[in-house]
Parts: structure tokens; sequence; C-alpha cells
């Protein structure tokens, strides 16, 4: 009987050590594609539709640096004060991402 007891505590112990929680960790990658196709203009070269968007869409800002890339859309990067933002249009002057 003593080993009949001593095998079912065996064999039980055993089952419970199989049922500990494993730990299962996701990793989750995410790409980010980032436009390094924009080479530096002068502030002369950008289109005068261009220049009058950026003034009638963001009044008292000053155009500081400005770039094209080959499909003729600009990165305009233009400040108020102590805040910059970048703007991106196409050559008509119509915004394509603030």
């Amino acid at each position: 009987m003593k080993k009949l007891i001593l095998s079912a505590a065996i064999v039980l112990g055993s089952l419970s050590i199989h049922a500990a929680n494993s730990i299962v960790t996701n990793a989750m990658v995410v790409s980010v594609n980032i436009q390094t196709e924009f080479t530096e203009i002068t502030s002369d070269a950008v289109p005068a539709a261009v220049k009058s968007t950026i003034e009638k869409s963001f009044p008292g800002t000053k155009l500081e640096k400005a770039y094209k890339n080959e499909k003729n859309e600009y990165k305009l990067e233009i400040a108020t004060g102590d805040k910059k933002y970048t703007i991106f249009t196409d050559a008509s002057g119509n915004i394509i991402k603030k």
C-alpha cells in the first residue's frame, strides 16, 4: 500500500511540474520609411504659388529652409517666433502634409 501511495505521489508531482506557466513574449517590429530624397534649395527657387500658399495658410511665418524632391514636391521649414513647422506641398502650392 505504501508503494502505491508513493508511486501516485511521484506521478502527480511530475505532472504538476509540466503544468507550470510559461512566459511568452511577443516582439513587434515597426518599420518607418523616412523620406531622405529631398535636396535643399534656396528660397528663391521656390515657386510663387507655393510661397503664396504659405503666406495665406500660415500668416506671419517665415520660410527658413526649402527642399525639393524628384516629384516636384517641396518640404518647407517655416517658423513663427520660437515655433517651427514642416510643411509638404506640390509645385502648384497644394498642401500635402502638415
